[in-house]
């Protein structure tokens, strides 16, 4: 009786419902990555050499939207994009590789060299650790048109952007074309931080962004060649196959580690608070199975509320960390829900106490021959270290880049391939 009064009587009440029954599907549907969409993509590669800029995270498997605190797979499930393009009978010349390698394994900062990938035989060239413009000028004789598929994190300081902003600028100069198989944002659902200024350009801040800047690669991409910021001013032929389902505001699990020291969804989230500890009298526990989760430091032993303790040992992905077989006392951050994490944006509160609990001149380390301390490349400004060296407030801090938030995210609306 219901279901013939909805299609006789009243029509309009029957196409909304089956619009909210749309709605909810949508909302329901998995987030699926750019490369799993071929129609889009498979024509552009037909008769041409093909480099892949990916690593162990190019995998065509769907994000699940079930966030667990258990660790990110090390190995992901699921077919590869290197291997999908080769069954399809796609001309893949070479793979290009970031920081870390192209299966994911080697340490942060390493040098990785250029090999033959054992299961397709495919060339692998390293453009981390070495001249990038000097590598990919000569990988650029490899190929015709780039893909890029590779997951980032969303985070100014994480290196994968920046190897893809160099291979755009050299395709841009020898005028070959980019495609970006995009991937959601782990962190897409906010952004927080100062700006990064001219003079604190480095390997672990290229564009003038946030550290939070809340974009995928694909729209980072449009950015770029939209504001001018390649070199020369130069335009590069982008194109960006969106990934399906994803919205900023989505929050979804990663399919696999993105980094041999990001193992879990907590890392990812406490990531933004945690990695100005690095290169500081604090560890962030790299070398234990924890990394990026916890915090301390031998120095802060018999200090009130900082019970807690870890010893780093030399293992893979972390050979030879900060305070190797020293007992570190400091935080557990394992306690905090995911809802804790995902909200408040960047924490200061850790890197504040840590400073003032220690307090000691050279808690910051040494600056490097400019006089940039590496807190400072992180954070894209000496601002934040003084601020902080003076005893100002979280709030007061954060405060201070409140107006430059705003403004970039009023900018980056041009941009966006999906809504907020």
């Amino acid at each position: 009786m219901n279901i013939k009064f909805l299609n006789i009587k009243c029509p309009r009440l029957f196409l909304c419902v089956g619009f909210v029954l749309f709605l909810c599907a949508q909302l329901n549907a998995e987030i699926l990555p750019g490369n799993n969409d071929f129609d889009a993509y498979l024509p552009l590669l037909n008769g041409k050499r093909v480099a892949i800029f990916t690593n162990i995270s190019g995998t065509l498997t769907p994000y699940s939207e079930e966030i667990k605190d258990e660790s990110l797979p090390e190995i992901p499930t699921g077919e590869h994009i290197l291997d999908a393009l080769l069954e399809r009978g796609v001309n893949v010349s070479c793979v290009l590789t970031p920081e870390h390698g192209f299966r994911g394994d080697h340490d942060a900062g390493a040098v990785v060299s250029d090999s033959t990938d054992p299961k397709t035989g495919v060339k692998t060239i390293s453009l981390y650790g070495v001249d990038a413009y000097y590598a990919l000028g000569r990988a650029e004789k490899e190929f015709d048109i780039v893909l890029v598929d590779i997951q980032d994190i969303g985070l100014r300081y994480y290196t994968y952007y920046v190897t893809m902003m160099r291979l755009i600028n050299v395709c841009a100069e020898r005028k070959k074309p980019v495609i970006i198989l995009d991937r959601p944002n782990p962190n897409g659902y906010y952004a927080d931080g100062p700006m990064l200024e001219q003079r604190y350009i480095s390997n672990v801040g290229a564009l003038r962004l946030p550290v939070v800047h809340g974009l995928t690669l694909g729209e980072m991409a449009n950015m770029m060649n939209g504001e001018g910021w390649l070199r020369g001013k130069r335009k590069c032929d982008i194109q960006v196959i969106p990934c399906r389902n994803y919205t900023h505001s989505k929050k979804f699990r990663l399919n696999c580690r993105p980094s041999p020291n990001i193992k879990s969804m907590r890392a990812v989230y406490l990531y933004a608070s945690l990695c100005y500890f690095e290169n500081t009298l604090v560890s962030v526990a790299r070398g234990t199975e924890y990394p990026f989760e916890v915090y301390g430091s031998p120095l802060l032993k018999d200090k009130t509320g900082y019970e807690f303790s870890f010893i780093p040992k030399s293992i893979k992905g972390a050979q030879n960390p900060p305070f190797m077989n020293q007992e570190c006392y400091g935080h557990d951050l394992r306690q905090l829900t995911l809802e804790e994490m995902q909200t408040g944006g960047i924490n200061l509160s850790y890197l504040i106490d840590a400073y003032n609990a220690i307090s000691q001149h050279n808690f910051f380390g040494r600056p490097d021959k400019r006089g940039r301390y590496w807190i400072d490349l992180l954070f894209g400004t000496d601002r934040i270290r003084k601020m902080i060296e003076a005893g100002k407030t979280e709030n007061e801090i954060k405060s201070s880049w409140q107006k430059d938030i705003n403004e970039f995210k009023e900018l980056r609306k041009k941009y966006l391939l999906y809504d907020e």
